[in-house]
């Protein structure tokens, strides 16, 4: 390959040829997809090996460390999945790093391949990590981190805990004789946890009367679905259409009176109605975080359909969609640092200011998504922004050198 490059730059056009231009850009697209696959590698298993460590803290007779290694195992492709950006960043530093100090790419540029095509070649690889990544997102994390957070609540006995599952406020109407509807006060309902087949976890509903004051508390640990009742099949809305039934399990009503006693009532099962089917409760109840791309978007429609909007999988939906265009302009970022003002630096000075600029995009990935979470600002746009700047720092770097 050495004789083959000095070859190229003794004939001067030699590397036009589509010949000679298939040899190089095979070698660049090599040494950039083992560079990246390497530094993905090495910064999955740092994460993994801290993660460990991590954990080694929370080990007692009810966590053991075959649990933890578990839950490890479990939360692996999430690691693996944030690092890929700064993965393949670090990755074409390194890879065209290493080209540019045994100076092939002085060789390749005085051949006549030209700066772009160099990095249309390094582009290519990182292909096969946006790949990688999508595939994470939409087929694994919705599996793996609900296996991992099974774990985890298994041994979770701290008084404090995250808010999680769903919570909702329904209006109730009591039936006159009459036919009417008048006011019944209001129900608060939580629901711990839902899957697709209709199975849900913990219930907890609290009914409050039209002042406010607390009449009923009614716990449940779990219910299967039954099916649904026709309302009004007419309607345009599909909350409006059927009420959907959860015959609840081991339900235990508590009773408050005026007099502030109360009493407690045990029954083996009751009943809850929701406007909406099986599938959505189950988006409901589950983390942004936890959802697939294509769960995501289901998510976003029904609250468009419900007139309502939920911030925070806005902004992870457009995050894991946008991720391919991170990992691409990060690559840009990386040959600007090769060809750019860092070209006449050493390899360990490129890789420490990559690994601070990926650690930096990253941040402001996060920043931009509480800011548009505390504005109300459009995700998309906030998601954009990290991403349209680094491309085109990156951009413009390379240009200075033409």
């Amino acid at each position: 390959m050495r004789s083959l490059f000095v070859k190229s730059a003794g004939a001067g056009q030699l590397a036009k040829k589509p010949g000679s231009l298939k040899v190089l850009g095979r070698y660049v697209k090599l040494n950039a997809l083992l560079a990246i696959i390497a530094a993905v590698v090495g910064l999955w298993a740092l994460q993994l090996v801290f993660s460990y460590l991590s954990e080694l803290d929370s080990l007692d007779d009810s966590y053991t460390m075959g649990q933890a290694l578990k839950y490890i195992f479990y939360r692996s492709p999430y690691f693996l999945e944030q690092f890929i950006p700064t993965g393949a960043l670090l990755g074409a530093v390194i890879g065209l790093g290493l080209l540019a100090n045994k100076s092939e790419l002085v060789v390749m540029r005085a051949a006549g391949v030209s700066i772009y095509r160099i990095v249309g070649w390094v582009l290519q690889p990182a292909f096969i990590f946006v790949l990688l990544a999508l595939a994470i997102n939409q087929f694994v994390l919705p599996h793996s981190n609900q296996l991992a957070k099974q774990i985890n609540d298994e041994d979770n006995t701290s008084l404090v805990t995250s808010v999680r599952g769903y919570w909702t406020v329904q209006p109730r109407f009591e039936n006159a004789q009459d036919g009417s509807a008048t006011p019944d006060g209001s129900d608060i309902l939580y629901i711990d946890y839902a899957d697709v087949q209709g199975n849900i976890g913990e219930v907890k509903r609290w009914h409050l009367d039209n002042n406010g004051n607390l009449q009923t508390a009614v716990h449940a640990n779990g219910g299967k679905y039954t099916g649904r009742e026709p309302i009004d099949v007419t309607s345009d809305k599909p909350s409006e259409q059927y009420r959907y039934e959860w015959q609840l399990n081991d339900m235990v009503e508590l009773s408050i009176n005026q007099g502030f006693e109360s009493s407690q009532a045990v029954s083996p099962s009751d009943t809850l109605s929701l406007p909406f089917a099986p599938e959505s409760v189950y988006l409901l109840t589950r983390k942004a975080e936890d959802l697939s791309l294509t769960q995501l978007y289901e998510h976003r429609q029904f609250m468009r359909g419900q007139g309502k909007r939920s911030l925070d999988h806005e902004v992870a939906f457009w995050q894991k969609l946008l991720s391919p265009l991170s990992i691409l302009s990060l690559v840009i970022v990386a040959c600007s640092f090769v060809f750019g003002s860092l070209r006449t630096h050493s390899l360990g000075l490129r890789i420490v200011v990559a690994l601070l600029f990926g650690l930096l995009f990253s941040y402001i990935q996060d920043l931009v998504g509480f800011i548009s979470l505390a504005t109300g600002f459009s995700p998309m746009l906030m998601v954009l922004l990290p991403i349209i700047g680094s491309a085109l720092l990156g951009g413009y770097l390379i240009k200075r050198q033409m």
